[in-house]
């Protein structure tokens, strides 16, 4: 947690801002998704880099062209949200854990994202969810959902994509985009704050024409595969640059 208090010192002057201007967009009534997402994007990069962190970002290209889609990436850790916010232009909405929704300042960030909440462990209130997710992809909202369903605790190694979280993608039909996150995890997990590089890959989109044959869990495989192939891509192209 060295990292993250070494941000807020380093942004000490402008935090009254941030707070007052983070408080002010929570009103969704008065202030519309490009807003409030505009101003979470805004301060994304500068808290990286008081953080001593820079995001690598591959593949903007693979993002379609239309909105409407959800990006499954690998979960490292709470830095994920930082590299996506300063790289993926669009708003976007994610899906947390209901543990986290009472969190001081989180809540907030999840009231200018409006967020979906779930409960693993009430199936009836995770099916809703599914329903909102489908009816909001449908009209244009872009989701991020991280598919482990928690963060991994084994590096760039990435755990078991769960079926379930392609429910939504696969009800709404709409493109599914691979993400691989590399050293991520380093951020807020190492107990370090020297220099670090993320890099973020956007990876090729599965079309529905493309998965709307399969189970979820083929599909749930399949996305795993190509992430774990693109962190595997990486780190032996960047071992073979060091002999």
């Amino acid at each position: 947690m060295k990292r993250i208090a070494l941000m807020f010192l380093r942004s000490f002057f402008v935090l009254p801002y941030y707070l007052f201007r983070l408080f002010q967009l929570c009103n969704i009534e008065k202030y519309d998704n490009f807003t409030r997402y505009g101003f979470l994007r805004g301060i994304a990069p500068k808290v990286n880099r008081r953080g001593r962190i820079r995001v690598e970002c591959h593949g903007l290209e693979n993002i379609p062209a239309e909105t409407g889609y959800i990006i499954f990436p690998n979960h490292q850790g709470l830095f994920d949200a930082l590299a996506f916010l300063e790289t993926h232009e669009r708003p976007f909405v994610t899906v947390m854990k209901k543990e986290v929704k009472d969190i001081f300042l989180l809540r907030n960030v999840i009231t200018l994202l409006q967020a979906e909440i779930i409960d693993r462990e009430d199936i009836r209130q995770s099916m809703t969810v599914i329903k909102n997710m489908t009816n909001r992809v449908k009209n244009g909202e872009n989701f991020i959902i991280f598919a482990e369903g928690t963060r991994s605790r084994d590096g760039n190694h990435v755990g078991e994509f769960k079926g379930g979280s392609f429910k939504s993608a696969m009800n709404a039909r709409c493109p599914i985009v691979p993400a691989a996150l590399v050293d991520s995890y380093k951020a807020f997990d190492t107990n370090s704050i020297k220099k670090l590089t993320v890099q973020l890959f956007y990876l090729k989109p599965l079309y529905y024409e493309e998965y709307k044959g399969m189970k979820s869990t083929e599909i749930a495989e399949l996305v795993q595969h190509r992430v774990q192939a693109a962190i595997d891509e990486y780190e032996n192209r960047e071992a073979g640059a060091e002999q």
